[in-house]
């Protein structure tokens, strides 16, 4: 799913996030800096810190525990060649999908593609761990790393 337009320079300058987001997405709540809306099964977060000039989009996708080391260690291996903008992060036992970017430099189109990867990570979590089709392998540098363990 790609949302249209949500973010741009001007709106950020102009304080006007909240009321972006309540145009686009339903269920929507929260206030200046800080929302949450229901999409599909997912809560989605979106915090913005104009003083700080940062946004950050977020899921929560499952609690962890100390038996999902194995779970931890796929997701951080996504991070480097799967999880393309969205990453995986923890916090408090809780493993999310992550985007986070500048606040001041971040087009519609990006916030967009943001959403959309988040959401994508979450449901891919537990089969491919991806974001998007596209896999980077960095061109091969995983495996030299390896050869030069």
């Amino acid at each position: 799913m790609i949302l249209p337009g949500i973010v741009g320079a001007a709106a950020v300058a102009g304080g006007v996030v909240g009321a972006l987001l309540d145009d686009r997405l339903t269920d929507l709540d929260g206030e200046p800096g800080r929302w949450q809306a229901r999409i599909d099964d997912w809560t989605l977060y979106v915090f913005a810190d104009e003083h700080h000039d940062r946004m950050r989009i977020m899921v929560p996708v499952a609690e962890i525990g100390p038996r999902d080391v194995e779970l931890l260690m796929v997701a951080l291996s996504a991070n480097f060649d799967r999880a393309l903008d969205a990453k995986y992060a923890m916090k408090d036992g809780i493993l999310w999908a992550t985007f986070l970017h500048r606040l001041s430099w971040i087009t519609d189109e990006e916030v967009d593609d943001a959403i959309e990867q988040v959401l994508t990570l979450a449901q891919n979590t537990g089969t491919t761990f991806t974001s998007t089709e596209l896999v980077f392998d960095g061109g091969g540098l995983a495996d030299r790393a390896d050869e030069m363990d």
